[in-house]
């Protein structure tokens, strides 16, 4: 089986590019440890970190509709809608899940899950 690193979308309002063409269909891949420090450099993020997100989603989706690339102007142009979703989106495929065991209570013989964080406890060493 081989490691995903893309994941199709489709946004709920869609990019309308210049000519008046309805994007909707995309590709993003997972990010980097690159892709969320370079950006860092950027002066635009520097002057407002909120534009951190704007740099962040064009560096990471590789497709959308039609278009032959995505850049800042892209994704400033999109509607409120799709950011979010695509802010949502990105943190779904990137954020690692938190691995579980199932275990039972000894006293009361109920069954549940517990998370195990192998990160959690780490600042106190």
């Amino acid at each position: 089986m081989a490691f995903k690193t893309e994941y199709e979308f489709d946004l709920p309002r869609g990019y309308v590019d210049d000519s008046g063409t309805l994007h909707k269909r995309g590709i993003m891949r997972l990010a980097t440890a690159a892709d969320e420090i370079l950006p860092m450099r950027d002066q635009r993020v520097q002057q407002n970190p909120g534009y951190l997100t704007i740099i962040l989603l064009t560096r990471v989706i590789t497709k959308l509709g039609d278009l032959r690339a995505i850049d800042t102007r892209v994704v400033e142009k999109m509607f409120t809608a799709d950011l979010a979703f695509l802010q949502n989106f990105y943190r779904e495929i990137n954020e690692m899940e938190v691995p579980k065991i199932h275990t039972i209570c000894p006293k009361c013989e109920h069954e549940f899950d517990v998370d195990v964080s192998f990160i959690a406890g780490m600042e106190e060493a």
